[in-house]
């Protein structure tokens, strides 16, 4: 339970259908730490004191019992830190992603056995249906809610112990649900933030952590045009705040070996695929996809949440990767965050953007 209303939600109609519950909420993160944070503000997030505070409220209005479970270290530790290291080597990280699969999937689902829980139940928009040959993931109902994308970690084993209760209803039923449950998260605000970083200032979070090391801006014949302010304050697709002569210029690729920042104009951000590892294929169905032949037609993949995803042809190559060709060339591809795959409106499985390849744009002519 972080607090908010959808999983506020999940638990009544959990309860409703007769399932016994137990609240749970994971503490994650201590908000006191003013020394990091500049402050425990934390409006707009998730998981703060306060949220615990309306969750607990919650399991006490469905007459059910409620747990904190201490998990700062590991989220730390895997989150975090997986968080600070990507964006020193130079990509764009997805902790919702991590968060998803290591400490919900991972570490709850192991505690809920130990419990001698049957499933653990969560307020995500995603459904899991049984086709009749196993559970399969799905996007949630409501498109505009959708959170399937967070999800393409889950295997088989595991959705057959997680529930999704909202993931068939939209955001309006969810709140109407919770109000005539009587529950005081209703009308809660959504969170909308990395929950450890305030105000999306990631710069901020990452500069009490690390130190920046400046190096060369550089144009796509390696022309240096500029210095950067450390490769962690830019993100590929940015233009604002490079402050360079000419232009406009876009950051189109790093490189943190060499520490240099790599820019071009607009249509340079265009990548006619990508290459992807830790790849994960939801179910046996799924795999089997790619017996017939070395590459997979009529895939839509998706490389950020709010995508709408792009036809795609998507080949298994050697390493356990997979390359994956666009329809059309897509902007701004950007490593570390994940890329995936979907047929209609089931999840097949995904992975974490390695690099862009060479399509219409021109990302690789340094690197």
């Amino acid at each position: 339970m972080s607090g908010g209303v959808d999983s506020s939600a999940a638990l009544a109609i959990l309860k409703e259908k007769g399932y016994d519950c137990v609240g749970v909420s994971m503490q994650l993160w201590d908000y006191s730490r003013k020394d990091l944070e500049g402050g425990p503000s934390r409006e707009g997030s998730c998981c703060s004191l306060d949220d615990v505070n309306d969750a607990r409220a919650v399991a006490e209005r469905l007459g059910v019992p409620f747990y904190v479970l201490n998990m700062e270290e590991v989220f730390s530790r895997e989150v975090v830190d997986y968080f600070v290291r990507a964006y020193l080597d130079g990509k764009t990280p997805n902790p919702c992603i991590k968060c998803n699969q290591i400490l919900k999937f991972d570490v709850l689902l192991r505690k809920a056995a130990g419990l001698e829980a049957d499933y653990i139940a969560t307020g995500h928009y995603a459904r899991i249906l049984d086709e009749g040959n196993g559970k399969r993931l799905f996007k949630g109902l409501d498109p505009e809610k959708d959170q399937s994308y967070f999800l393409f970690t889950l295997t088989g084993e595991e959705m057959r112990r997680v529930l999704f209760p909202v993931g068939g209803l939209t955001k309006r039923e969810v709140r109407e649900y919770a109000r005539r449950a009587g529950l005081k998260t209703s009308d809660k605000k959504e969170s909308q933030e990395i929950c450890f970083v305030e105000d999306k200032r990631y710069s901020d979070f990452l500069m009490k952590r690390v130190s920046p090391r400046s190096g060369d801006i550089v144009d796509l014949n390696g022309r240096t045009l500029g210095r950067h302010r450390g490769l962690f304050n830019y993100t590929i697709g940015q233009r604002k705040g490079l402050n360079l002569p000419g232009g406009p210029f876009y950051v189109i690729g790093m490189d943190a070996g060499r520490n240099i920042l790599m820019v071009g104009p607009e249509e340079s951000l265009l990548s006619g695929g990508l290459i992807a590892s830790g790849l994960n294929w939801i179910s046996p169905e799924a795999e089997r996809l790619f017996e017939d032949g070395p590459g997979v037609a009529g895939i839509s993949s998706k490389i950020r949440y709010r995508g709408p995803g792009e036809p795609s042809v998507v080949v298994k190559t050697d390493g356990g990767k997979a390359l994956v060709t666009f329809s059309a060339p897509q902007k701004a591809v950007a490593p570390g965050q994940a890329v995936v795959f979907y047929r209609g409106e089931e999840v097949i499985g995904g992975g974490w953007i390695e690099e862009a390849v060479e399509g219409k744009g021109t990302q690789k002519a340094l690197f």
